[in-house]
């Protein structure tokens, strides 16, 4: 199998007339997008390749004078951006109340799965970018350790410095795609995307089973095969977001233009610690276990975490924690390692006894954050249970049981 990585590096060095060059590039690379995004939606959101090539393929060469290989990758780019709107629509349909009740007196609700048509307006790229393509427009000059990028002024050798990534750099076991390249804060970047082929996983080969369960009061509460649990506190992080929140009240309040300035930064600024975040704990957990490990994570795809029952002040940070991005991280980082990361289902995963198999929703107290079996009388703290019955799936899936599950009706007979 193949893994991907995004490599991030700063580029050094830029002088006025190459700054001058990368910018009226990105600029006229954006004005494409646009057009090529205002195309789409005005055309049945068309997003064949070979036909938004034959219709505007001319146009964006005279119009916005990009080379043929850009001209090509700003299709690309734009035809992508629409397949993850496309699929973030599907992925959130629209819920309604039907007005009809239940057998118990419950509001019955209904769906509709949206699609592109609930666009009201083409997607915009307000952000100036560049896409180039390993090879026509961009190479890495391994001997002087540089970057040769394609603007429309002409080619452009640059220094770099990427740290951190250094090790994605050896060409000889690395694949480089396609580079993106930004300017932040009158900096200059590029995200480079990097293939090597790792072999396939087998479950089998499995040294170590790894059940985490993720959260807020713990961050990751984890549970192995030996029985031992780490559980790493999520408290400074609260505090911190808790911080951030307070702040962009405050700016939100005041409505200034300085403010909103302020509030985009902050913005930023959070989700970069975010991002550290994840990686620092992910990049724990992967030397911690070692290889030939499986992580079991609960499968979030479409579970809703309930706020009613929660503070108001509490509600922010129980909806907007990166939790997919965590498993993204680990994912890559375990497919790199020698280990797998694999998804089970979280329905009863906190009401399961892990003794006696007993699932009984009021055996979790949540205030005081404890699980107690009324049949055989374990205790143990909830986010713990959760990662031993994680984990108790993840050792099914390693003994070959492909959808491991709990089943209610079976845990009371």
């Amino acid at each position: 199998m193949d893994q991907s990585v995004v490599i991030k590096a700063q580029l050094l060095n830029i002088d006025d007339e190459t700054a001058q060059a990368f910018s009226n590039t990105m600029c006229k690379y954006r004005d494409a997008c646009n057009f090529i995004s205002q195309y789409i939606f005005e055309h049945a959101f068309e997003l064949k390749q070979s036909k938004l090539n034959k219709a505007l393929y001319h146009d964006l060469r005279d119009k916005f004078e990009l080379k043929s290989q850009m001209a090509q990758s700003a299709i690309k780019t734009v035809i992508a951006r629409y397949k993850t709107v496309k699929t973030q629509l599907f992925q959130h349909p629209f819920r309604y109340d039907t007005g009809k009740k239940d057998g118990k007196g419950r509001g019955i609700w209904a769906q509709i799965y949206r699609d592109l048509t609930w666009l009201w307006q083409p997607i915009n790229f307000k952000r100036p970018q560049l896409d180039l393509q390993r090879g026509r427009d961009w190479s890495y000059l391994s001997t002087a350790n540089q970057l040769s990028l394609n603007t429309l002024n002409g080619r452009r050798k640059v220094d770099f410095v990427c740290k951190g990534f250094d090790q994605y750099l050896d060409q000889t076991k690395w694949k480089f795609g396609s580079l993106k390249m930004l300017q932040l804060r009158g900096k200059w970047y590029i995200h480079l995307s990097a293939t090597t082929a790792i072999p396939e996983f087998e479950a089998e080969q499995a040294v170590h089973v790894v059940g985490i369960d993720r959260g807020l009061r713990f961050l990751a509460a984890c549970y192995d095969e030996k029985g031992k649990s780490i559980l790493f506190s999520g408290q400074k992080i609260l505090r911190k977001r808790r911080k951030y929140k307070k702040l962009r009240a405050e700016l939100q309040a005041k409505g200034t233009k300085s403010a909103k300035r302020r509030l985009k930064k902050i913005g930023q600024r959070e989700n970069r610690w975010m991002s550290d975040v994840n990686h620092r704990l992910t990049k724990t957990l992967i030397d911690h276990y070692g290889s030939n490990t499986i992580y079991a994570l609960e499968d979030l795809t479409d579970v809703r975490f309930a706020t009613e029952k929660s503070p108001k002040d509490q509600r922010y940070e129980i909806v907007s924690w990166a939790f997919y991005q965590f498993e993204q991280f680990l994912t890559y980082k375990a497919n790199l390692n020698s280990s797998a990361v694999v998804k089970v289902p979280a329905k009863y995963t906190s009401q399961r006894c892990p003794k006696c198999g007993r699932i009984h929703k009021d055996n979790r107290d949540h205030e005081l954050h404890l699980y107690t079996c009324d049949k055989c009388g374990y205790k143990s703290n909830d986010d713990r249970l959760a990662a031993m019955n994680i984990q108790f799936l993840g050792t099914l899936y390693r003994s070959g049981e492909e959808a491991p599950q709990f089943n209610k009706q079976a845990s009371v007979e």
